[in-house]
C-alpha cells in the first residue's frame, strides 16, 4: 500500500509524535509511540476533519493527518487484503510447479488446485527450500519454463531460521537470480521471488 505521513498520534489518552506508515500487512507506527498493527486486527476506520481513528483490537487510536489523507487510509483500509494465492500470481491459467515438500496448511490451501505435475506447463516455480540442493532442483526446473517466468522459494521466517532469507539470497544471487518480491506465507514461513537477471 506504501502510504506514509508524519502526525500527532493518540493511542488510548497516550499522545505523541509519529510517523505512520500503511503496509501491505500492517500500520506501523513509528517515534513516541511506537507500534506494529496487523491489518486483519484494525476495525471502525473513518476519516473527520481532523484525521483518521480507528480501532486497533481494544485499542481507540487517532491519527491527525488532516482530512484528505484519511479518507485515502480509510479506502485503502476498506480494500480486501489480497489472498497468498494472488500475491503468489497464481489463478485462472497461471499454474506452478512445486518442488521441495509442502508442510504449511497456509500455503498448501494457496496452492490447492493452482499446481501442475509438468514444470513445461507451468508459469512459475514455487519451492520450499530448506538446503540448497532444494534450490538446485527449483532452478533445473525453472529451465523448462518460458523465459521471464519466476521462482518463488519459501524458506524459514526470521535469524532462527536454519536456511533463511540471507543463505536464499545468497544461493540465488550466485546462480544469477535477482530478488524482485517478498511475501509472508505464515508465522514460520516467507516466500521470496526471483527472476534471472536479464
Amino acid at each position: 500500500m506504501g502510504r506514509e505521513v508524519t502526525c500527532s498520534c493518540q493511542w488510548n489518552g497516550e499522545t505523541g509524535e509519529v510517523k505512520a506508515l500503511l503496509e501491505s500487512t500492517e500500520i506501523i507506527l513509528r517515534g513516541e509511540i511506537k507500534r506494529r498493527v496487523p491489518l486483519a486486527d484494525v476495525s471502525d476506520a473513518a476519516a473527520n476533519d481532523v484525521g483518521l481513528r480507528f480501532k486497533a483490537g481494544r485499542n481507540l487510536v487517532s491519527l491527525e493527518m488532516g482530512a484528505s489523507e484519511a479518507t485515502r487510509w480509510v479506502k485503502k483500509l476498506s480494500m480486501p487484503l489480497p489472498s497468498l494465492r494472488n500475491k503468489l500470481g497464481l489463478g485462472g491459467d497461471a499454474k506452478a510447479f512445486v518442488t521441495g515438500p509442502i508442510s504449511d496448511e497456509t500455503l498448501s490451501v494457496a496452492l490447492n488446485g493452482a499446481t501442475t505435475a509438468k514444470a513445461a506447463n507451468a508459469r512459475l516455480i514455487i519451492a520450499c527450500a530448506v538446503d540448497e540442493a532444494q534450490i538446485e532442483a527449483a532452478i533445473a526446473a525453472h529451465a523448462k519454463l518460458e523465459p521471464g517466468c519466476a521462482i518463488w522459494i519459501v524458506h524459514g521466517k526470521g535469524r532462527q531460521a536454519a536456511f533463511g532469507e540471507a543463505k536464499v539470497r545468497e544461493a540465488m544471487r550466485s546462480r544469477g537470480f535477482i530478488d524482485t518480491k517478498v511475501s509472508a506465507v505464515s508465522a514460520a514461513l516467507t516466500a521470496t521471488r526471483y527472476s534471472r537477471k536479464s
